[in-house]
């Protein structure tokens, strides 16, 4: 794993990559390279980072910890915890599992105080409006996950972080690796200059860091829940049955790797890419940061590595009426605009900020405006598409676009936007 580590890192231009291993009661960390190409400090196995969207996994933890101690009930509906909620219908088990329809996976408000996670609540009922009825498809949902944060700090009267350190996290590292943003012309790599989202993005992964140590005990599980609970989590409780969306759980994304189950989570943090992986079956946890978000493919790798196997599907070219699927799709702050071009779709992806906070906010993450060309697709499936010119054989499913509801909506990266009329 070593060497394979710092074959790609040197291949791809990676200044600093984590990974490590438990399985069975044993462990092994990698660390390679350097934290920060601006300080020159060597990544340590105690090196600390982001956990992005790994979070996630805790929030539902902590989500079922409380439904454990009578505090919660999955199937009560959240403005019952919280009356200033919104959005009708929305039960607590919705926010964990991705089903909730909340529209806010690019919403940002720009707080960062004790109040930043009742603040946010306050502003999504206002700014923020719903893709689909709460339970009806599965979304990946930001938003879901942050009002899950607010519901947990007035159930058991502690603010998100203090919770999350209490009952997750004791420790916070004393050295911290920072993403690095490629530039798209040279090609040289520059360190980022946003460390993190505002604290109103606790809950969904904006500011939790840890080590890989404190990643692969929290993947062992231990103490943390009863059976049962793990067990409703690493269950599916929903999928789209497209190959671009993985089944989920409660919190986690479930695959099936080298026939086996893979419980699986990745979480972006600006300029910057962990996993947290863990395979039941093997007693296996594996878990990695790379302070370059290239590092995802060489995530993809070690893990096929470890789980002897992909989910990469079969694809080949079908015929399909395209008119079907061209139309104008929107969420918060996001345009795709489909038409039929030359016998291929044709979408551009346009990002439209709601306030200059969401812009600046965004584009830090991202490491610049966001502007994207037109990108072309075939049809390789039903309701399903590769980009075109691309070879298909092992094309990651996180390339690939599927549409739902006859056309109304469309998926990518597990994220649904709606057809509107134009």
């Amino acid at each position: 794993m070593r060497e394979r580590i710092v074959t790609f890192c040197t291949d791809n231009q990676i200044p600093g990559f984590l990974a490590g291993v438990s399985r069975g009661g044993e462990q092994t960390v990698i660390a390679h390279g350097v934290a920060s190409l601006a300080t020159g400090e060597p990544m340590r196995e105690d090196t600390g980072f982001l956990f992005g969207s790994v979070t996630k996994i805790m929030t539902t933890t902590l989500v079922m910890q409380q439904v454990e101690r009578g505090n919660l009930d999955l199937d009560a509906p959240v403005s019952d915890y919280l009356p200033e909620f919104r959005p009708a219908g929305v039960r607590v088990r919705h926010l964990i599992d991705h089903t909730s329809g909340i529209d806010a996976d690019l919403f940002f408000p720009d707080e960062d105080g004790p109040d930043a996670l009742e603040i946010y609540v306050d502003r999504l009922g206002r700014e923020c409006g719903s893709l689909f009825a709460p339970g009806e498809f599965v979304s990946y949902s930001n938003g879901g996950m942050i009002v899950a944060g607010r519901l947990l700090e007035v159930v058991t009267g502690l603010a998100y972080p203090e919770l999350l350190r209490r009952e997750v996290l004791a420790e916070t590292p004393s050295s911290l690796a920072v993403g690095h943003f490629p530039d798209p012309v040279t090609g040289e790599v520059r360190p980022t200059s946003m460390f993190r989202l505002p604290a109103t993005w606790g809950p969904a992964g904006g500011t939790a860091v840890g080590t890989i140590e404190d990643l692969l005990a929290f993947g062992r599980g231990e103490g943390l829940l009863s059976e049962e609970s793990l067990r409703q989590m690493q269950t599916i409780q929903h999928r789209l049955g497209t190959p671009d969306s993985s089944p989920v759980g409660l919190g986690w994304l479930i695959r099936e790797l080298g026939g086996q189950t893979v419980l699986t989570m990745t979480g972006a943090s600006p300029a910057g890419v962990a996993v947290l992986a863990v395979i039941p079956s093997q007693d296996l946890v594996f878990a990695a940061y790379g302070n370059d978000a290239r590092a995802l493919a060489l995530h993809e790798e070690l893990l096929f590595e470890l789980a002897g196997g992909s989910d990469y599907p079969a694809l080949a070219p079908v015929a399909a009426d395209l008119d079907a699927y061209a139309g104008t799709y929107r969420s918060h702050q996001l345009r795709i605009d489909v038409r039929v071009v030359d016998g291929e779709l044709e979408e551009q992806v346009t990002y439209e900020p709601a306030d200059a906070d969401q812009e600046r906010i965004f584009t830090g993450f991202v490491g610049g405006p966001f502007t994207a060309p037109p990108m072309r697709y075939v049809p390789v499936g039903k309701d399903l598409f590769a980009p075109a010119g691309m070879p298909l054989d092992d094309m990651p499913p996180y390339y690939l676009v599927s549409y739902h509801g006859g056309g109304a909506y469309r998926c990518s990266g597990g994220r649904l936007t709606r057809r509107v009329p134009v």
